[in-house]
């Protein structure tokens, strides 16, 4: 009966100074660092609408919505965008042949999508397109083509803010910093997309002249990146 007791009395005082091993008594720091950056969009999407319309009051003569297609697709090759950048993005009764012929004022219309670099292309594009066959047109989306690049440098700019942080107060109480004991990414990615009061529906003609085709009304930002981390560093 002696001896069990004494046993476990030895297993409990070797299971008590395992857990206290195991116990990190080291001193520590925890901080967080950020870095920032604009960048201005490389990559903007524009959403355009073809529709057909009639050139007379008689709603006789139709300009077809393949004639303004034609326009659109020979503006796009000549501002140099890629045929893979051009593409459709909805169609509203173009195949419908039904009811076109049950309906003789029937107005088809086509919606696309376009990929440019920069919005001078779309001012090309557009000046070459018949204006009265420009049912809408707006800015989907933007994004950066270096972002991932951007993403990562400013990843390691915010994680040595955050040792430069904790050196700085470490030393203040006249200790010195260890190394990093964790590090962690905070996710708070916040990626803006663009603002624009309008969709600029553009108008026909006035008395007889067609208009020149506008830009929409566009309150065009930078894109603002910020990324912050989180890091643990030891207390000499």
């Amino acid at each position: 009966m002696k001896k069990s007791i004494i046993v476990l009395a030895i297993l409990s005082f070797l299971g008590f100074n395992s857990f206290s091993q195991n116990i990190d008594t080291r001193r520590k720091i925890e901080v967080q660092g950020s870095a920032e950056a604009e960048v201005t969009p490389d990559i903007i999407y524009i959403g355009m609408s073809l529709k057909e319309y009639f050139r007379d009051g008689a709603n006789r003569k139709k300009v077809e919505i393949e004639e303004l297609e034609k326009q659109l697709q020979a503006a796009v090759l000549k501002a140099g965008i890629p045929q893979e950048d051009f593409t459709i993005n909805n169609i509203s009764g173009y195949n419908n042949w039904w009811e076109k012929k049950r309906t003789p004022d029937f107005l088809a219309s086509k919606q696309y999508r376009i990929k440019v670099s920069d919005l001078s292309k779309f001012n090309e594009i557009m000046s070459a397109v018949d204006p009265k066959g420009i049912q809408f047109s707006n800015i989907e989306s933007y994004d950066y083509s270096k972002k991932e690049a951007l993403r990562k440098e400013l990843k390691i700019k915010a994680l040595i803010s955050a040792k430069e942080k904790a050196a700085y107060l470490v030393n203040s109480i006249g200790e010195n910093l260890g190394g990093a004991l964790d590090i962690q990414e905070i996710n708070n990615e916040y990626y803006p997309q663009p603002m624009y009061r309008s969709s600029a529906m553009l108008k026909g003609t006035v008395s007889g002249v067609a208009e020149e085709a506008a830009m929409p009304d566009i309150d065009f930002k930078k894109i603002k990146l910020n990324y912050q981390m989180k890091a643990v560093f030891e207390i000499k």
